[in-house]
């Protein structure tokens, strides 16, 4: 299986420094654009609330599937404890058809954030039994159940005088196959591999036992996989991994990104009361680069390996990165075998 190779954007902006969400977004698309003719095969975006980058993702993954013809549409993750279910339905279905069936949706419980409890401002309270992560597992639930076809309401026999169960619309058939679940734990990689959503695993892992990190996340990919199997989910379990990588193939390159080479190792750090295992990043000469993809675990596991990118620098100066991976790393990353 050839490996597929997307970008990630987290669609920061800086209104003191004159890069609005404006720029962001409309900066965003282009890259996009380019990042297709560049031959690239997906264009994913971030998903967060109450900070300056990409927040709710609809009106931007619809500009996406207007304005390119063939990558997949991506999101790493949706928040599900901040999703209405049945809105959620109708605004993904739209991009996917749209798109013509390109959308990957992640979604999952969220990471950490800063507003306390954010949520609830958007009007989601956690039962009395349960907590935010229950929430959104059950949001979850009903959301695949919506664009599964499951009906949501019944008819108004005073409006349509019958009472027959109603779906939410519009429906696009195949996109509950393509539901992705954020991962950052063995524990949550083996549920996504029951539940049958294929499984999306960043360079943060909450939890470590000590192993270098992409063994770690190899471990967490193949017990998503047997998890699967057991479960006996028709078709074959996708996996997509994050990494940072940047090859330094000229002058500007090595100013721009040089200095950080020398701080690219993973480290062990405590987030949210985790004890936390964060990866790498690849920063350097595009053969040296190319070693280290090439002894990465879990980089040969995934069939697809989504590369961040800085797109506070703009659209030329990210075009410009892309187009190095794309000239002097696809070729190997392509060839690695997925699994």
């Amino acid at each position: 299986m050839t490996k597929n190779l997307g970008f990630l954007s987290f669609g920061h902006y800086q209104p003191r420094h004159r890069l609005s969400a404006a720029d962001s977004l409309t900066q965003g698309i282009e890259i996009a654009v380019g990042a297709e003719e560049l031959g690239f095969d997906g264009a994913w975006m971030r998903v967060h609330h109450y900070q300056h980058q990409f927040a709710s993702p609809w009106s931007f993954l619809g500009a996406l599937a207007a304005r390119t013809q063939r990558l997949e549409l991506g999101t790493a993750v949706i928040n599900m404890r901040y999703e209405n279910p049945l809105i959620m339905a109708e605004l993904s279905a739209a991009a996917d058809l749209i798109s013509g069936g390109r959308l990957q949706l992640g979604i999952s419980r969220g990471s950490q954030e800063p507003a306390l409890r954010g949520w609830e401002s958007f009007g989601f309270h956690p039962s009395a039994d349960s907590d935010a992560a229950d929430m959104a597992r059950e949001h979850t639930d009903r959301f695949r159940a919506a664009i599964a076809g499951t009906p949501m309401a019944i008819s108004d026999p005073a409006q349509a005088g019958v009472r027959v169960p109603l779906p939410i619309q519009p429906q696009s058939e195949t996109l509950p196959q393509r539901i992705w679940w954020g991962s950052a734990t063995r524990q949550s990689a083996q549920w996504a591999g029951e539940q049958g959503m294929h499984l999306l695993s960043s360079t943060l892992l909450s939890e470590d036992t000590g192993v270098p990190f992409s063994e770690l996340q190899a471990e967490q990919i193949r017990v998503f996989r047997a998890a699967w199997d057991r479960a006996g989910h028709r078709g074959a379990p996708r996996v997509a991994v994050v990494r940072s990588i940047l090859p330094i193939v000229s002058d500007r390159d090595r100013s721009l990104f040089g200095p950080a080479a020398l701080q690219a190792q993973e480290n062990v750090g405590v987030l949210g009361g985790a004890i936390s295992r964060f990866g790498k990043s690849f920063i350097g000469e595009p053969e040296a680069v190319i070693r280290e993809i090439q002894q990465d675990h879990a980089v040969k596991e995934a069939d697809t390996l989504l590369v961040t990118i800085p797109n506070t620098l703009g659209v030329q100066e990210n075009l410009r990165i892309l187009g190095n991976i794309a000239e002097h790393l696809a070729p190997a990353i392509h060839s690695l075998r997925a699994g």
